[in-house]
């Protein structure tokens, strides 16, 4: 199999863009399409009340940890936070026991592929700042708990996330809107084209 180069282009979206997220299997590749490019933020935290008494310490911010497995498990209930359908098994395994410090959010940078591309072309053109966390999924999720239009794509194209697991490997971290939840999934980072064109990947 020839391999595919990866093109990523810089353009800011004109309009808000629904995205979707991909699955640990891969999907069939999609017809090419150009690449953009967008930045969304989000934060896990709301803003802190001013405190009507100088002296109190309430509006003071608090270390908070991002604990995995209280938030990524499999519920399609109405009252979900996060409506979930399914947990791959290497997501489970390398990610719902990961502890991250809770820094308030970040802004991400968004990538659409314009051709099927492997993990490692695509870091490669990420260069450093490629990393995300489960925190960032996770904030990107709750602002689509339904599979509601939003930064994440919900027409069964993957959006992926380059995470560090419980070990300190990167992994990538994918979700797919599943039609009654997102469908959460990880895979080791390789060098086989998987990704197809269309694939939203985040990064900061």
């Amino acid at each position: 199999m020839r391999q595919l180069s990866l093109t990523l282009s810089l353009a800011f979206f004109l309009a808000t863009q629904a995205v979707s997220v991909a699955a640990d299997d891969a999907k069939p590749n999609q017809p090419g399409s150009a690449a953009a490019v967008d930045r969304v933020a989000c934060s896990l935290q709301p803003k802190a009340e001013e405190p009507s008494d100088p002296s109190s310490t309430s509006a003071i911010p608090r270390p908070e940890k991002f604990v995995a497995r209280d938030h990524f498990k499999e519920n399609i209930a109405s009252s979900a936070p996060v409506k979930i359908s399914w947990l791959g098994a290497t997501f489970a395994q390398r990610f719902t026991n990961k502890v991250e410090d809770e820094t308030g959010g970040a802004s991400l940078q968004t990538y659409v592929l314009s051709a099927a591309s492997s993990d490692r072309e695509i870091l490669a053109k990420l260069g450093p700042s490629h990393e995300s966390r489960l925190a960032d999924v996770w904030c990107r999720l709750q602002q689509q708990p339904n599979g509601n239009g939003g930064p994440l794509e919900i027409n069964a194209k993957p959006n992926v996330f380059y995470v560090r697991d419980i070990a300190g490997e990167l992994g990538a971290v994918d979700v797919l809107w599943g039609g009654v939840g997102w469908e959460v999934g990880a895979s080791p980072v390789g060098d086989k084209p998987r990704w197809p064109a269309g694939t939203r990947v985040f990064s900061r």
